[in-house]
């Protein structure tokens, strides 16, 4: 049994009393898994959920959460290729990415040779999802109208940039001048910034007499109204995420509230409207669709090798930066990718 170094979750609340790095033992591994060293790991705002205690998936504490590593292969599994010892990769793990050491399922990496850590974090979770999202779930085509909420984030981002390729007219919504700049340098056709006016009649303005024909909605909450009245016949909201969530104050009541404001959606209204309601959740496509997962990854990871996307990198932190990082992540405060980088990184 391998013994390594973690932090661990401890504590529901701010990002300060949360973690402590402590020691972790790592189980054998299987025939199928291999063991990374790792170099860096990436946040993703799912980790603030879990730290406030509001995602159902997080494993009890104390735990270590985290979706995702860079770093060099330095064991396999007796079902695995001997020649991954010593390569580079980026991997996907099911929570436990806060580590020095993570084991992890040999379909869930990509070897990434020379990538910039930061670039290839990007890629694992959130411009994964976004692949996902824009190529198999919502299949974006050339001329739709497609709003993207966060648009400054991790996903948002990697969705602006793929939305693109697709040829969609893109509308990304952002709360601040400098996101603003952001998103057009991306390749944004029309940006909203919420903190100046309702978003919902700013997006009617840029769409004039057109209807919305895709939502990519990480907040629920108040905005799923918002956005379904703002859908035309044969569009697609795309439900990733719930972050309104985790502004609520008063537990049990905020949960109540949060789902109040989405109402009620009867099935028979979809066919009737010609509207689709679609929900996005990686971690059970990692379980359920492995192949899935590894196709998506190694596309996305071949598209930045092509130059055809560029990954933002939003900030590199070291290890003892970690709670800076998840505080600034969840207040917004932030851009693209986030990653914490180990002190000892491997050779």
């Amino acid at each position: 049994m391998k013994q390594t170094e973690a932090f661990h979750l401890i504590k529901r609340g701010i990002a300060e009393k949360a973690f402590e790095l402590r020691s972790l033992s790592l189980p054998e591994l299987k025939s199928n898994q291999v063991l990374i060293d790792v170099e860096a790991f990436g946040l993703n705002y799912a980790d603030v959920m879990a730290r406030l205690g509001l995602y159902r998936e997080a494993p009890p504490m104390p735990c270590v959460i985290g979706y995702e590593v860079v770093g060099m292969i330095s064991q396999v599994g007796d079902q695995v290729d001997k020649d991954l010892i010593g390569k580079r990769v980026v991997g996907f793990c099911r929570f436990g990415g806060y580590s020095k050491h993570v084991i992890t399922e040999s379909y869930a990496i990509s070897v990434i040779d020379e990538m910039d850590s930061g670039l290839a974090l990007s890629l694992a979770t959130q411009f994964v999802t976004a692949y996902y999202m824009v190529n198999r779930s919502a299949n974006v085509q050339a001329g739709e109208h497609v709003l993207i909420h966060a648009a400054a984030g991790g996903v948002g981002t990697a969705l602006i940039q793929l939305c693109k390729l697709r040829g969609a007219h893109v509308i990304a919504k952002v709360s601040s001048k400098e996101k603003e700049d952001l998103v057009r340098s991306l390749g944004a056709d029309e940006v909203i910034n919420y903190k100046e006016s309702d978003y919902e009649k700013q997006v009617s303005d840029c769409l004039g007499s057109e209807r919305l024909d895709i939502s990519f909605n990480p907040i629920a909450g108040g905005t799923f109204k918002k956005d379904w009245s703002l859908l035309g016949t044969g569009g697609r909201m795309v439900l990733f995420g719930g972050s309104e969530l985790s502004n609520g104050k008063w537990g049990l009541l905020s949960t109540i509230n949060f789902v109040r404001k989405m109402g009620l959606v009867v099935p028979i209204g979809l066919m009737m409207r010609s509207k689709s309601l679609i929900g996005i959740n990686m971690l059970k496509i990692a379980d359920f669709k492995p192949q899935v997962l590894t196709a998506c990854l190694n596309e996305v990871v071949n598209m930045v090798k092509q130059g055809q996307v560029h990954p933002v990198v939003g900030g590199v932190y070291k290890q003892n930066e970690l709670k800076t990082a998840h505080r600034l992540l969840e207040e917004g405060k932030t851009v693209g990718k986030l990653i914490i980088e180990w002190d000892d990184k491997p050779n």
